[in-house]
């Protein structure tokens, strides 16, 4: 699949270092445009819709993270290319795809693009159809503990399970019930079953999706009409359940 990106970096010669190397060894990325501060990349996005973005940290008059706080709703994917790696956290935070450090090693490079590309497929088979899961039906109980004793759930009535600190809310078609578990228990209990941890916060039974959004992570659409956003990092195995 062929990707459009907008190279952003301060440096020129950082920015020619990177054009050449996506020239020479991901011939799948056809460069729109280059910018060397957050004015000249929004001018950019006003009149273009890339895949990718290759964006540095820092930059003159504001940084990368001012730059995707103008842009709330994207529908690119962000590679972070800085010689700093203490903005790991940050770029996690910001939703980014991949975390390249300079001086940039060319595999990582690839691996990088063929991320994204693999990311960008599923979505374009995905774009505007109603999803079809993997798994047809979520059979079984599970037991949910309480001071009294344990109360028993059909697995197929779980819509999604949201972390709550050492907490677990479990949504329900019918209500919701707090369980002192820790997410992380549900999702080694019902992985099993078809459900997939979306996000951080989210576990989803993937028999209930029904829509696929495309946008900073993403987000899906249960039966229900909830929304729940899509965390990058977990983007590519959501959307491998529906190959």
């Amino acid at each position: 699949m062929n990707l459009t990106s907008i190279i952003v970096d301060d440096e020129a010669n950082s920015r020619a270092i990177l054009r050449n190397y996506l020239t020479k060894y991901c011939p799948s990325v056809t460069i729109l445009g280059e910018a060397a501060s957050v004015q000249e990349t929004m001018v950019l996005l006003e009149s273009n819709t890339p895949d990718l973005l290759f964006l540095d940290v820092e930059m003159p008059y504001g940084n990368a993270f001012d730059l995707l706080e103008k842009v709330p709703d994207r529908t690119f994917e962000i590679v972070f290319v800085t010689a700093y790696d203490h903005y790991a956290v940050d770029a996690l935070n910001a939703q980014a795809t991949y975390y390249l450090l300079k001086p940039i090693a060319i595999d990582n490079l690839i691996k990088a693009v063929d991320h994204v590309n693999h990311i960008k497929q599923r979505e374009k088979e995905l774009q505007d159809t109603v999803l079809v899961p993997k798994v047809t039906s979520a059979e079984g109980k599970i037991t949910i503990p309480q001071q009294d004793g344990f109360e028993v759930l059909s697995i197929a009535n779980i819509l999604y399970c949201e972390a709550d600190d050492n907490y677990t809310k479990i949504y329900l078609e019918k209500g919701q019930k707090l369980v002192s578990k820790t997410l992380k228990y549900f999702e080694e209990s019902l992985s099993a079953h078809g459900f997939v941890r979306t996000h951080k916060s989210y576990l989803v039974n993937v028999n209930e999706i029904t829509r696929y959004r495309k946008g900073k992570g993403g987000s899906i659409v249960l039966s229900s009409g909830k929304e729940l956003a899509v965390s990058s990092s977990k983007k590519g195995t959501l959307l491998d359940y529906f190959k």
